[in-house]
């Protein structure tokens, strides 16, 4: 299942997990905004610079975690999207935390509002304890993956430029869950 819904366009995809479970251990959240990568002329993809070790997920079957490292403190999860050797992945940018708050609270040495456990990439992460240690799990397992509603909630995407990069920035692939409390940064739409 996990697999015949990532092999699609990438676009179509970031948009489509709006609403999915991640699931790591006892702790999961709900996907409130991705953004889109889509390999090839998008420099702000990291396959744009081809097949690398780094990268070599990218360009392997859709349905698989991508986890990097990033400024030197943070990892990323993204899952892969679109057919085989095709490079695209959708960043997952921010939760709603749903179930293993107090882990989370803990991981992350947060004492505010749930709404700031996992309101961004890194954040995100470190509440669900996900590490390079899942780069290239398929995301489909019972202790690692992203689970699809049998009937998704009904919420309104926004779509705005991607934030953080600055090659290719003003491209419209970033979908949020219009006016969710748990977003990295306040939709404006394009």
């Amino acid at each position: 299942m996990m697999l015949r819904f990532c092999e699609r366009p990438t676009e179509a995809v970031a948009r489509d997990l709006l609403g999915c479970v991640v699931r790591h251990g006892e702790t999961a959240g709900m996907i409130v905004e991705t953004e889109a990568y889509l390999g090839g002329d998008d420099l702000a993809a990291h396959s744009a610079r081809g097949l690398t070790e780094r990268t070599r997920v990218i360009f392997g079957p859709p349905g698989h975690a991508y986890v990097y490292f990033i400024y030197g403190m943070h990892e990323c999860l993204n899952v892969v999207v679109d057919r085989e050797g095709t490079p695209g992945c959708v960043l997952i940018r921010a939760l709603e935390p749903l179930s293993g708050l107090r882990r989370m609270y803990a991981r992350r040495h947060w004492n505010g509002p749930a709404i700031g456990l996992a309101n961004g990439p890194g954040k995100l992460t470190e509440a669900l304890a996900i590490t390079r240690a899942q780069y290239g799990a398929p995301l489909d397992r019972d202790d690692f993956g992203i689970r699809l509603w049998d009937t998704k909630p009904r919420f309104e995407i926004d779509v705005t430029p991607r934030i953080g990069i600055t090659k290719c920035a003003d491209w419209p692939l970033r979908f949020v869950w219009a006016n969710h409390p748990c977003l990295s940064k306040r939709s404006r739409g394009v």
